[in-house]
């Protein structure tokens, strides 16, 4: 597995071949040229996952890849994109990708839920070799090998990333969702996660737009 963070929620999986990008929101950079691409992912509507502006161009210049998203955000961009329910199975290549979680996390209770769709990317021998939550906290029944975890948020406290992260239990974390704070202060989050990760979780931070292989 190859992995490329562009900022913020935006990450590039290369997995048994194919190519899949996830969530290229407005806090993400480094996106707008990709080509060959086998599918885009966006778990859910907001902005700094799905953006507006550059999104439209994306899909033109990857006229082959595959798009699924959350099933709100699916009627809303129309088009060739499908909505995706927890529990709904497909393959993308030799990749099997699974929805799951359904919800965003609450931000607060005045504020109306929408769905977020978690995807979980996998194989016959490990469904879920790399997971991507979106705006949540599911905790799913398989075993992940490397999580995307949602580092900072308006809806998130550092103890609920905390216990987000022991209770999922990777073999390897790698912080996303970090666009809203400072360069500066990702050592406060980062530093409590690398300490405070179940034994066995490794903690790795993705420089953007470079990538790295996790075997």
């Amino acid at each position: 597995m190859r992995l490329t963070h562009f900022g913020h929620s935006c990450v590039l999986v290369e997995l048994n071949g194919s190519k899949i990008l996830f969530d290229p929101g407005n806090f993400s950079h480094g996106f707008e040229g990709i080509t060959g691409l086998d599918a885009i992912l966006v778990t859910h509507q907001h902005p700094d996952h799905a953006d507006p502006a550059r999104l439209p161009a994306l899909v033109d210049a990857n006229p082959d890849a595959a798009l699924y998203c959350d099933p709100q955000t699916a009627t809303q961009l129309a088009g060739r994109w499908n909505g995706v329910r927890a529990g709904d199975t497909f393959t993308i290549g030799n990749v099997e990708v699974t929805g799951a979680g359904g919800e965003h996390a609450i931000i607060h209770p005045d504020l109306p839920m929408i769905d977020n769709t978690a995807f979980l990317l996998g194989d016959a021998v490990n469904p879920a070799r790399f997971m991507h939550p979106g705006d949540s906290l599911f905790v799913p029944e398989q075993t992940v090998d490397v999580l995307a975890l949602p580092a900072a948020a308006p809806w998130l406290k550092i103890s609920e990333a905390v216990d987000y992260l022991r209770a999922v239990a990777p073999r390897v974390a790698v912080p996303i969702h970090q666009g809203i704070i400072r360069d500066e202060a990702t050592g406060i989050f980062y530093g409590r996660y690398a300490d405070m990760a179940p034994a066995g979780t490794e903690f790795r931070v993705l420089g953007e737009e470079s990538s790295v292989e996790v075997s």
